[in-house]
């Protein structure tokens, strides 16, 4: 559920509308016009969002990655990840 208020709310009552925003945690729409114009929401809540959608393109990338055979077997993995790191070690000395 979203609050919808205008333009002149935000201006006019922008602590009223942050409090909103951050005890709620539901977005507020802001009009003009009477047309849709900007959504806000707490802080928080926007680096959740953003931190979901990230994991959201990161999980399709590798559903696709699936979908496509480009997978290998975990223990190849953990061997590739093994020998790089022996080869590290043995470069340093």
């Amino acid at each position: 559920m979203e609050t919808i208020r205008p333009s002149s709310d935000l201006r006019n009552h922008y602590n009223e509308i942050s409090k909103e925003c951050h005890e709620n945690r539901i977005p507020v729409i802001i009009t003009v016009n009477g047309r849709g114009d900007t959504a806000l929401l707490g802080l928080q809540d926007y680096y959740q969002m953003k931190s979901e959608l990230e994991l959201l393109r990161t999980l399709s990338e590798a559903e696709e990655d699936v979908v496509n055979g480009r997978t290998a077997p975990i223990q190849d993995t953990f061997n590739d990840i093994r020998d790089s790191l022996l080869e590290r070690t043995e470069n340093e000395v």
